[in-house]
């Protein structure tokens, strides 16, 4: 496995990358871990000898195992991505930051003498999640009194009712009209 893209290997060619990383060995950090091994393949290549610009683009799999966020049953979310990204040397400003992300390529910074593989990879299966992993759209969630989960079986919890401090907000919607 190709651990490290150095920028002297890549000042000679392009590098050109299929590596696998077996399940659980990446970090994800909190409640996400990696149930499937991480397969990714691309090619590094050297944009800018005299900035050290590295351009990365590739695709990659994994499936990762979380809690849900609305019922905390555990599922599995599988991601399919492909990335395109720009590292330059963290020394560097962030000036052509803003034409990348406007060519839809993301940015990224790296120290030393280049890319360290599962890292980058890591970064790119993270950014893929979504903001809220959720079991399905029609996931009813827990209850917040009792904590029952509401797929399985619905509770006789009441609804609490609405905090009287927007009931004012309410009304004046009401007058004004919900299009203004």
């Amino acid at each position: 496995m190709r651990a490290f893209i150095g920028l002297q290997e890549l000042e000679l060619r392009d590098v050109r990358f299929d590596v696998e990383i077996p399940a659980s060995k990446i970090d994800f950090a909190g409640e996400i871990k990696q149930s499937s091994p991480l397969q990714a393949r691309g090619v590094a290549r050297l944009l800018n000898r005299s900035l050290g610009e590295i351009r990365v683009e590739g695709d990659l799999s994994v499936a990762v195992d979380a809690a849900c966020d609305r019922c905390l049953e555990a599922i599995r979310f599988p991601i399919e991505k492909h990335f395109d990204l720009v590292y330059m040397p963290a020394d560097e400003g962030a000036g052509d930051e803003q034409e990348a992300g406007q060519a839809g390529i993301e940015v990224g910074y790296y120290e030393g003498g280049g890319l360290a593989v599962e890292e980058m990879l890591r970064e790119v299966a993270l950014l893929a999640l979504p903001m809220r992993l959720v079991c399905g759209e029609s996931c009813k969630g827990i209850c917040p009194v009792c904590g029952e989960n509401r797929n399985q079986r619905d509770c006789a919890c009441a609804r609490q009712a609405a905090d009287d401090r927007w009931s004012r907000l309410k009304s004046f919607r009401a007058e004004v009209g919900p299009n203004s």
